[in-house]
């Protein structure tokens, strides 16, 4: 969930621009939430003159429409066409004003306020990645986003290392940069092995086949579709982001416009060795389509026995669980997995720099100081001492909420802002330590206990208590949508022990009757769940 600030001026007079605006996905410790974004509370109000986006990944855009309104600025945000492209429908769908959005031409460059913001090609796993050459009176920053070096990238030009050459010989003061693959020796792999690989695997194959892939990544569609077209087969797009992402493709001309899928229900009616369905959900999302295959609710698409699922993808880490899942799913119906270790052509490369990309773009650009993003601590800290032992003179490894000054003096960490999360929830954007999602963490790990009690004004208890508990079964197996013994007589027990003028009093007979609950619940199930106790006056 990128959101990248740079500031200059003094703090009281302060201008900013931001880089990026992305979500992460909710997982098992967020029930019911999909997206989490930064929090930006420490920009609001302050002088923003533009929002740059460096390319449409979902971690870098995808809060756009969220959190545009919540920085209360009319700051035009700048993206090239197929950025734009999709962003604008992101802000259409969240009923964002569309018009702040402003397209730039690949290279292009935009003056605000005291910035100077150059678009610089570079190759990624989506088309048109940017790396943005920051300019200011005290120096230039070199943000690069997220990049690879890819000789022959299949969808738009290769890395402008003339470009990058440039600008180191010009000066530059930092360099902001992906730290992903940090770890990885050599070099990431180009799409063109990729697209061999794809060719000569989907060859093999003699019945229906399913490649799923990360939508985003249009140059492996297209490779996808040039191996199926050699196979002899149709290609039929399964998934809402297939179809938004190579329409998107196809608006500002990266694929052809006059390219044609066909549609599910035709590809029904065509023999197992002429179709390839190409499916979103390589990570085992539930809802995407290559889960739904998986538990036969898909409405159109099924495999089943001596077909195959090729994964042109890799397992991000978090997700081991749910794709394994899902592949043992798709094993039960006799479909064939295959994956990237399982077979010796090449079907899948990272998106990421690794140690040999990195160390040829800290020679092109040669900053002054090394600033280590796009990673988790681990990596950060070892892109920092790696950018040190290429002799860069300086490297700063910053947290989150870190405020790190670049210029004037040696670059350090000079503050800690705030820098938390908020959850989607539903419509709502919410701080992560909403009482309400605390409380839905409670109740999927420990269950509801609900109790009622009816008691007239003279202090006598007409009817119950009454209760009813949610999430837990009883000890001999009953269903646990009926009332329980136990509990049934704690709380009848504590109304009994009440004196006549304590059961007026609402608030003491509630936490009387919730006391008891509790002491019940963690004797006879080990459990503390959540409890809620109603006092009916008649």
């Amino acid at each position: 969930m990128n959101l990248n600030a740079y500031g200059y001026g003094p703090p009281h007079a302060r201008r900013w621009i931001l880089v990026d605006v992305g979500v992460t996905f909710g997982g098992l410790d967020t029930p019911g939430i999909d997206l989490i974004c930064a929090d930006p509370d420490y920009l609001i109000g302050e002088q923003i003159d533009a929002i740059f986006l460096t390319h449409a990944h979902e971690d870098h855009i995808g809060a756009v429409g969220l959190l545009y309104p919540r920085l209360k600025t009319k700051a035009p945000i700048y993206a090239t066409p197929f950025t734009t492209e999709l962003v604008r429908s992101k802000m259409q769908e969240r009923g964002v004003d569309a018009r702040w959005l402003k397209p730039v031409a690949l290279g292009g460059t935009v003056v605000a306020g005291p910035f100077t913001v150059t678009y610089i090609t570079l190759t990624h796993s989506i088309p048109e990645p940017n790396a943005l050459a920051i300019d200011t009176p005290a120096g230039m920053v070199l943000h690069t986003g997220d990049w690879k070096i890819d000789p022959d990238p299949q969808i738009g030009g290769p890395t402008d290392i003339k470009g990058l050459t440039a600008l180191g010989d010009r000066g530059v003061l930092a360099m902001v940069c992906d730290s992903t693959n940090v770890f990885e020796e050599g070099e990431s792999g180009s799409e063109e092995s990729v697209k061999q690989g794809l060719i000569d695997l989907i060859a093999e194959q003699t019945q229906a086949v399913a490649v799923t892939t990360f939508a985003s990544n249009v140059a492996r569609v297209k490779s996808i579709i040039e191996a199926a077209e050699q196979a002899g087969r149709s290609v039929c797009l399964v998934g809402r982001s297939m179809h938004r992402i190579t329409d998107a493709a196809k608006a500002v001309g990266i694929l052809p416009r006059t390219l044609e899928f066909i549609d599910e229900s035709e590809a029904k009616s065509l023999p197992a060795e002429n179709i390839l369905y190409l499916c979103t959900g390589s990570q085992g999302e539930t809802r995407a389509a290559l889960g739904r295959i998986s538990r036969n609710e898909h409405r159109n698409v099924s495999l089943g026995e001596g077909d195959c699922v090729i994964f042109s993808s890799r397992i991000i880490p978090g997700n081991e669980r749910e794709i394994f899942a899902m592949q043992n799913a798709l094993a039960d119906q006799g479909v064939r997995i295959i994956t990237p270790r399982m077979v010796t052509q090449p079907i899948h490369v990272s998106g990421h720099p690794c140690r040999g990309e990195l160390q040829k773009m800290y020679q092109w650009v040669r900053p002054e100081i090394a600033v280590p993003v796009h990673g988790e601590r681990r990596h950060i800290m070892e892109h920092a001492a790696y950018a040190k032992s290429l002799q860069i003179p300086q490297a700063v490894a910053p947290r989150n909420g870190s405020l790190v000054r670049l210029a004037p003096g040696p670059a350090e960490i000079i503050d800690l802002v705030p820098a938390g999360r908020l959850l989607l929830d539903g419509k709502i954007l919410v701080p992560e330590g909403a009482q309400g999602l605390n409380e839905r963490r409670k109740l999927s790990e420990n269950g509801l206990v609900l109790a009622s009690v009816v008691i007239d004004e003279a202090g006598d208890v007409i009817d119950g208590p009454v209760v009813v508990v949610r999430g837990f079964s009883e000890s001999d197996g009953r269903l646990a949508d009926e009332s329980l013994d136990d509990l049934d007589e704690a709380a009848d027990a504590a109304v009994r022990k009440m004196k006549r003028k304590t059961r007026l009093d609402d608030d003491m007979v509630e936490r009387e009757i919730g006391r008891a609950l509790r002491k019940a619940c963690e004797t006879t199930f080990g459990r503390r769940p959540m409890i809620d106790v109603t006092v009916l006056r008649s």
